[in-house]
């Protein structure tokens, strides 16, 4: 279903708008403005639209094609994700929804075996893993009703990288590697991202003139030149040829969809995420509803650990239980997001030793993905959050397009209670169905409180919502987005029944404490997420960006 933009420059034409009216007022940036994305191209190229009359919604545009451009491992136009926007003189908010569909040809058992097992391999790697994409039609349709620029403007600076090419770096050797031997199976992905089918040497140049004559099509054409059209055509036979099940009418037929966004408050702050089918916005809510029944500045770390580990248990459940995309299945919001529920399921939350998952209250039932936040000189705001899912996707690109494909169809329950590929299990609610979305964790999301407003969000799978989440507590601690970004990180998900932790996270007693309580530890070798960040004094006005140290982004703030 195609809904009416919310604030869009032409009068609305439909009845089914999905709006929230907020009693938001931040300051008026007096000429400043910020971008913090996951690469350095991304981040200036965002800056240099807002420097020349572009709105945020235009520097939205630039930021998404570029990051397509140069961080092929993370998001492209063969994926999709969520743009979380805040509109400064109308005080609304919405959510851009450019999720991935199901082929009209998708089926439930499309991933199981000759006896019924499920094959993650088909899911993950070629053809059939790839959903029909969503970013095309998600910047066409910000830059119809909500840019000030066109798309030939804003998508030029992608155009430009994409026929001129950048440099291969230590990250981007680390992701290839990591997914080499799906890269290897698609002759066209082998000869745009790899050096002579290995991976590129540092220096490198990665030039992709036939995604560049992609988004030139997007630019002049808009919707029909992508999702109809040659390259269409192209899409859909590359597919079909590697034994996909994509047709014409997937693309023509794809919509993008705006939505009421979650909100909720915890304390003083006003906290506003991506709703369904992105399952951040509830799960967040979950969390906060229940860490409020406590007065967490009184207890000792491990007891502060404990709680917020055993609070993100219980919401992961309740994903796993309910979540699904709303426009297939009935979901019962209101009552996830209720207080009463988040007392419910803190009731037997006990304060010296780890919840067993199989004793719980029992209830009816990357790095490879990337955000951006940007706020300009009219205090507009965009959260937003992309993927293609596992790192350079399905591996796969129709020959001729450019476009490396997304393997969100993993995302789906495959085979309900068979964990996907960062070890989420699903129910009924998010199994594969035709035309529906899948469930995502990107989570996009605005705080807002007396003192400032907060832009944030990360990359990462099913740890986004937990990364977001205790970046929020700690705005409880300082207003400094570097702190917020740079915070050492651990998360829970209900299974697997283990607390994941950064390095640094914890501290050798505070470990050892919490296995004394019975739960089970697992460090990370690596750190993870990519966060970025912008916070705005309401009393100042200044704006500050922070882009995470574990990446190689940027966070710019300027004024005009």
């Amino acid at each position: 279903m195609s809904v009416s933009p919310l604030f869009a420059k032409a009068p609305l034409r439909g009845l089914f708008v999905f709006v929230i009216l907020l009693v938001f007022s931040g300051p008026s940036t007096a000429g400043e403005f910020a971008v913090a994305s996951a690469h350095p191209s991304a981040t200036k190229a965002g800056i240099e639209i807002l420097r020349n009359g572009g709105n945020a919604y235009d520097a939205a545009v630039t930021v998404s094609a570029v990051l397509s451009v140069v961080e092929p491992y993370s998001s492209g136009m063969g994926g999709g994700g969520f743009w979380l926007l805040h509109d400064h003189k109308n005080k609304k908010q919405v959510m851009i929804d450019g999720r991935e569909k199901a082929p009209f040809a998708a089926h439930r058992d499309m991933y199981l075996d000759s006896e019924g097992k499920f094959d993650n391999s088909l899911s993950i790697d070629g053809a059939l893993a790839a959903g029909i994409p969503g970013q095309a039609a998600a910047l066409v349709h910000l830059a119809d009703n909500y840019g000030q620029l066109s798309l030939t403007q804003t998508l030029q600076p992608a155009i430009d990288l994409a026929r001129n090419g950048f440099v291969v770096d230590e990250y981007y050797q680390k992701m290839a590697g990591w997914r080499l031997s799906a890269l290897q199976n698609s002759i066209a992905a082998s000869e745009i991202f790899l050096q002579d089918d290995q991976v590129p040497q540092k220096g490198y140049f990665i030039k992709q003139p036939e995604l560049a004559n992609t988004l030139q099509q997007l630019a002049t054409k808009g919707f029909d030149g992508f999702y109809k059209g040659s390259i269409a055509e192209a899409l859909v036979r590359g597919v079909r040829d590697a034994g996909g099940i994509w047709t014409m009418e997937d693309l023509a037929a794809y919509r993008v969809v705006e939505r009421e966004p979650v909100r909720f408050t915890y304390k003083d702050k006003t906290i506003t995420s991506a709703a369904l089918p992105s399952s951040g916005g509830i799960v967040m809510a979950q969390i906060f509803n229940m860490l409020s029944e406590y007065d967490l500045k009184q207890l000792d770390s491990v007891k502060r650990i404990h709680l917020i580990v055993e609070a993100m248990r219980r919401a992961y459940r309740d994903r796993a239980d309910y979540l699904g995309d709303s426009d297939f299945v009935e979901v019962p919001v209101n009552h996830l997001l209720s207080r009463q529920h988040a007392a419910y399921l803190a009731s037997d939350i006990d304060l010296n030793s780890a919840s067993n998952n199989d004793t719980l209250v029992h209830r009816s039932e990357g790095m490879d993905t990337t955000h951006f936040s940007i706020v300009d000189n009219q205090g507009n705001r965009v959260s937003a959050t992309l993927s293609i899912n596992y790192p350079f996707g399905s591996g796969f690109m129709p020959a001729g397009t450019g476009v490396l494909l997304n393997d969100e169809m993993d995302d789906f329950s495959a085979s309900p209670g068979e964990p996907n590929v960062y070890g989420l299990v699903g129910s009924e609610a998010n199994a594969i169905e035709a035309g529906k979305r899948m469930l995502s964790s990107m989570s996009p999301t605005m705080v807002e409180d007396d003192q400032g407003i907060a832009i944030l969000g990360t990359p990462g799978g099913s740890r986004i919502i937990t990364m977001v989440a205790l970046a929020i507590l700690e705005m409880e601690k300082t207003s400094d987005p570097e702190a917020w970004v740079n915070l050492p990180r651990y998360h829970h998900q209900y299974l697997p029944d283990m607390i994941q932790y950064e390095p640094e996270a914890l501290s050798g007693n505070e470990a050892e404490q919490l296995k004394g309580m019975g739960h089970k530890l697992k460090r990370q070798k690596d750190s993870y997420g990519n966060m970025h960040a912008i916070y705005q004094d309401k009393r100042s006005g200044k704006i500050t960006a922070a882009s995470d140290k574990r990446g190689i982004g940027l966070a710019i703030s300027a004024n005009q």
